[in-house]
């Protein structure tokens, strides 16, 4: 029984050594994607790809702020006027969005979007923003202000004016979602790189797992570390992608949605977890709470890990992460 076990194994070792990985790199929910999978010919490998897009596009229409069509919208026009009927996916994703917030203490928001007018890190902010305008639009923003129907679907934003938004979750969403298609049906492997939100299953087609390069804040040229990730997501959130600079000082685009400023003290957090969407939305928060807060509260997480970089440079990681840090 122990040889018929060993040639079995052997077997599904070389159908995956038989395969090959198949790469496409699109631009989809105004992001870079890169969407990898493993398979046995090109043709193969662009139908699972097809299939993938599909799926973030359709994920894209339902979540979208920008479109005046979706769901999301709809929520956004009836602030402080009416409770609107959305489908039960994005009702569960505004539910998790929510349970982020009061496990961060609202350092996770998604009714942050209010602030989109505030600062913009586009290239077109010439000022600094007015101390009284900052306040006010943080005076809408509160998850304690989305109210929640759970047996009719309904959402409320109490306060007109309020918006919510999912840029700090979408792209993970989206990358969690066409892995689980994928998945379904029958693809062995594969990785999703949502603008640099990494979803993987499976392992490449040497056998070996996916490795994850984390960028080096100081030179984002460079790489300071590679690390292995099995079946899981990682995010990275940095404050050298996007930025503005104002009397010599560099502000982020990661807001702290309880003062409307930009989140200090760290240059970049990394966060490994079971799923791209709870990695996208912690690696906001720990940069939103700061490296002591938010290491405390990601070691309190089942099966999630970090590593953060503070402005010093020094390296600070969780209790299952090893890296060497002269390298």
């Amino acid at each position: 029984m122990k040889n018929v076990v060993f040639i079995l194994t052997v077997l599904s070792v070389s159908i995956l050594f038989a395969q090959e990985p198949y790469k496409r790199t699109l631009k989809l929910m105004g992001s870079r994607f890169e969407i990898t999978v493993v398979g046995k010919d090109q043709v193969e490998a662009n139908e699972y790809i097809d299939l993938a897009i599909s799926e973030i596009s359709r994920i894209e229409k339902l979540i979208s702020s920008w479109d005046p069509n979706s769901q999301t919208s709809l929520i956004n026009k009836n602030a402080g006027i009416q409770p609107v009927q959305v489908d039960a996916e994005l009702f569960g994703l505004i539910q998790r969005g929510i349970g982020i917030s009061k496990l961060t203490d609202g350092a996770f928001d998604i009714s942050y979007a209010s602030m989109d007018n505030i600062w913009k890190f586009d290239g077109s902010m010439t000022d600094m923003p007015s101390d009284d305008s900052i306040k006010a639009s943080v005076a809408i923003v509160g998850y304690h202000n989305i109210i929640l129907d759970n047996e009719n679907h309904t959402v409320f934003l109490k306060l007109e004016g309020m918006k919510i938004g999912f840029g700090a979750i979408g792209k993970g969403y989206a990358a969690d979602k066409a892995k689980e298609l994928l998945m379904s049906k029958g693809v062995v492997a594969g990785i999703i790189n949502a603008s640099g939100d990494m979803n993987t299953w499976g392992k490449q087609a040497n056998g070996k797992d996916w490795q994850v390069a984390i960028t080096n804040p100081m030179d984002k040229n460079k790489v300071f570390a590679l690390l292995p990730v099995h079946n899981g997501a990682v995010v990275t959130s940095g404050n050298y992608e996007k930025y503005v600079t104002f009397n010599n000082t560099r502000y982020t685009h990661i807001i702290d949605p309880r003062s409307g400023y930009p989140a200090t003290g760290i240059v970049s957090v990394t966060v490994f977890a079971p799923k791209a969407e709870l990695a996208d939305a912690l690696a906001t928060s720990v940069f939103v709470m700061g490296k002591d807060v938010g290491l405390n509260r990601i070691e309190q997480l089942p099966k999630v890990e970090c590593v953060i970089i503070d402005g010093e440079g020094n390296i600070i990681t969780s209790k299952n992460i090893q890296i060497n840090k002269e390298e």
